[in-house]
């Protein structure tokens, strides 16, 4: 494998051993990837923070040594440094909200702990925004960039939507490159893998924005392994929050990393141009009875009594929070009922100012950010009897962590449940 003479310096600890670690990760990765050279990445997300995939740690382990061993891969305790100047680097969604903690039925220890570990990720340089749709709050890779990212939707939008080049990379891979500001050039940031292999047409249209969340659960569960999607016809209504839902659900059913559309993807101005002059390996018509299906594995059946309710995954709009906010005006929820609504601190910060966030809270419900009751966990939602869920990323992957009824629908149709207290079917 080719590296630069800056990257030799990094490998050969000139630059200190917390660079001399990262990047004896990544050249590993490199190396199991069969990568011939690195490539210099200009942003980065990180899942980083008091997650669970840290419970394996006992609560009063030093961090520094969880940082060495998990994201490093060292035996050695390394002091910690700053990440690479050239790479923009936040944090995506986050274990908790910074602030609530009693809302969200986890222990103000935890919550602490989650602060501590924030804190000296501050001190690294990598900025605290706890998004899951940091494209609302700064990120906007330009076409051609070069990102890592722990946030399946997000690299599906940035690939897609931005044309920026980027792979779904594993917790600690994202940490090492943000640190190093090299990736493994290998995926997405080759312009031969990005071409579409399978042509979706669809005998529909889809508008609303339960329809795009819908399609994009459908057509992961109809792509082949290892293709690359191309949608040709049917989405009306082309625009950033419904793009959001398409990308989070895709992500959901497929390891699809970029999905063109014809005429709206930046690499696909015309389906020839989405192939790469090539003609495609699968051609696959999606029908409504397929959407149908995908409605069916989302929402179980029946009409019930619901106590909690949550809105927001990936986490919603400014846009979305002010359509909300009036359509619950005056309204209350009854009581033991749950009404959570996900968004960032930016976006919460904003809401508040235009009075969105106060409008919401005097109904009873939960102006949240950061985070979601998926990546929380079962502690944040193990009360529940009855769940309703939007959207489709969270009420499927709700499913591996409750055993009671989870329903999914248009976001108005789930707000109506929660100030009803109870889901009516269709």
């Amino acid at each position: 494998m080719h590296l630069t003479d800056y990257e030799k310096q990094m490998l050969d600890g000139q630059m200190g051993k917390f660079k001399q670690k990262a990047m004896q990760f990544i050249v590993r990765y490199a190396e199991v990837l069969g990568a011939e050279e690195l490539c210099q990445i200009s942003r980065a997300t990180l899942f980083i923070g008091a997650q669970h995939y840290l419970d394996c740690y006992a609560e009063d382990t030093d961090y520094k040594k969880i940082f060495s061993e998990f994201y490093l891969c060292s035996d050695e305790i390394v002091e910690l440094g700053e990440v690479s100047e050239c790479c923009k680097t936040q944090t995506c969604a986050a274990c908790c909200d910074l602030r609530e903690y009693e809302r969200t039925h986890l222990s103000r220890e935890f919550h602490e702990r989650n602060r501590k570990y924030l804190e000296a990720t501050k001190e690294m340089g990598v900025k605290i925004v706890d998004s899951c749709t940091p494209y609302y709050v700064g990120w906007v890779p330009m076409m051609g960039e070069h990102f890592v990212t722990t946030e399946s939707s997000n690299v599906v939008i940035s690939n897609t939507i931005f044309g920026a080049c980027g792979n779904s990379d594993g917790v600690e891979a994202a940490v090492c490159a943000a640190i190093t500001g090299r990736i493994p050039k290998w995926g997405m940031h080759i312009k031969e893998n990005r071409y579409a292999t399978c042509v979706f047409t669809l005998d529909f249209e889809v508008e609303t924005q339960m329809e795009w969340d819908l399609l994009g659960f459908t057509l992961g569960r109809l792509l082949p392994k290892h293709e690359v999607p191309v949608i040709v016809n049917g989405l009306k209504n082309a625009e950033i929050n419904r793009m959001r839902q398409l990308c989070a659900s895709l992500s959901v059913t497929s390891a699809a990393e970029i999905c063109h559309i014809v005429g709206l993807t930046p690499e696909a101005q015309t389906l020839d141009m989405a192939l790469g002059g090539k003609k495609p390996r699968h051609q696959i018509h999606v029908t409504e009875k397929d959407m149908e299906e995908s409605l069916s594995i989302l929402c179980d059946k029946g009409s019930s009594k619901v106590d909690f309710v949550s809105i927001g995954c990936p986490h919603i709009s400014l846009d979305e929070i002010r359509e909300i906010a009036l359509y619950v005006k005056g309204k209350k929820l009854p009581e033991g009922v749950e009404l959570q609504i996900w968004t960032d601190y930016a976006t919460k910060e904003m809401a508040a100012v235009n009075g969105y966030t106060k409008l919401i809270e005097d109904t009873g419900a939960a102006l949240l950010t950061g985070s979601c009751p998926i990546v929380m966990r079962e502690d944040s939602h193990r009360h529940a009897t009855a769940m309703v869920m939007f959207g489709a990323k969270q009420a499927f992957g709700i499913r591996h962590q409750t055993k009671v009824p989870v329903y999914y629908g248009e976001v108005f149709s789930c707000i109506d449940a929660a100030y009803n207290g109870r889901w009516e079917e269709g």
